[in-house]
């Protein structure tokens, strides 16, 4: 276990100590298995258990996450999918996500970032490789990806958070299939129709306005950059920022929660905006327990927790907010990381549309 000192920690905000606490507490959801629940009563899904297993990463907890990871070997599909949700190992919702089957290259690349195995690497190749061809696969002609499949074939919707971190995921594949020396063309032109799209045709995708995440993942993704950025957070920073409590999960609402506000400090951090990431991370510690897992979020209107859980993914995005602004690991830059490649993007422009569901 490595020291505190070695921990990510935030000057006056998140000591390394703490950091600690909060990944103990993630593993100790932990089921036998290597799955990581939302809680301990609560259901896994693919991407926020991938999530919880970067953190534990960061965190120096190398045996839970690497269970994490054998996990996700175990249970993916054939066709390189998993199912959306599990309860207590049984599958509840058997449909695939996009997003939630492209985020297993962000959680390996990351892992070899922070450990420098490349044996593992090789191990996880062939899982990662699978999940993203079937990402791939369900790419539509304007170059969004197919929210999901269902058993009677691909729901061909684009939703914009989750293509968004498809993007993310994407640059991560191709940075692994690189380090490996296993060069994958045609993910780098699917990655640069998907971030083209993204951000030059964004009534290729559904959009949910009220919601936070589609304010910041575009930028938290890294198809946004520079003054399109900028010019993205300020539009809608009163809608969604509450003085001294973090950011609204959807901006009618009076309610804060702890992981999109770790969110958009990674995204600020892409962005450089050092001074109001660690405003919105000292803003949200409200949410700590004494054990060092977070509550998800807070009804600021009568003081009250809800939903009324302590979330792994809300720990997580804790870890990996301090570590991003700590840089205390060799993975903490992996959301604002401009050398992971950016695919083809600006050597065409192809046909973006919008599909009807």
């Amino acid at each position: 276990m490595l020291p505190s000192s070695e921990l990510p920690a935030v000057a006056g905000i998140l000591s390394g100590a703490q950091c600690r606490e909060t990944a103990v507490s993630i593993a100790a959801t932990q089921e036998s298995s290597g799955a990581i629940p939302w809680s301990p009563t609560g259901h896994t899904d693919p991407w926020d258990h991938v999530e919880c297993a970067m953190a534990l990463t960061a965190a120096g907890l190398l045996e839970p996450a690497r269970r994490a990871f054998e996990w996700c070997r175990s249970e993916q599909r054939p066709d390189g999918s998993w199912p959306i949700q599990y309860r207590a190992g049984v599958i509840e919702d058997a449909n695939s996500d996009t997003n939630f089957c492209a985020y297993i290259a962000t959680g390996v690349w990351h892992h070899v970032l922070c450990t420098g195995d490349d044996a593992f690497a090789e191990l996880m190749w062939p899982m990662v490789a699978s999940a993203i061809d079937f990402v791939v696969d369900l790419q539509l002609p304007g170059g969004e990806i197919c929210w999901a499949q269902s058993p009677s074939g691909p729901l061909k919707e684009a939703l914009l958070t989750g293509s968004a971190s498809i993007y993310h995921s994407m640059r991560c594949a191709v940075a692994l299939a690189n380090h490996l020396g296993r060069e994958q063309p045609e993910w780098e032109v699917a990655l640069g129709r998907l971030g083209h799209a993204i951000a030059t045709h964004p009534d290729a995708f559904t959009e949910k306005p009220h919601h936070s995440m589609d304010w910041y993942y575009p930028i938290l993704g890294g198809a946004l950059r520079g003054q399109q950025a900028e010019d993205r957070i300020e539009a809608r920073w009163s809608d969604f920022v509450v003085q001294g409590l973090g950011i609204r999960c959807v901006d009618d609402r009076p309610w804060v929660t702890g992981a999109e506000t770790c969110e958009l400090v990674l995204a600020l951090d892409t962005m450089n905006d050092r001074d109001r990431a660690l405003e919105q991370f000292a803003n949200m510690q409200h949410l700590r327990e004494r054990d060092g897992s977070y509550w998800t979020g807070l009804v600021y209107a009568d003081g009250k927790r809800w939903p009324v859980e302590r979330t792994t993914w809300t720990g997580a995005a804790v870890i990996l907010a301090a570590d991003a602004l700590s840089d205390a690991t060799p993975g903490a830059a992996i959301f604002r990381d401009e050398t992971l490649p950016r695919g083809l993007e600006n050597d065409f422009d192809c046909e973006c549309v919008t599909v009807e569901s």
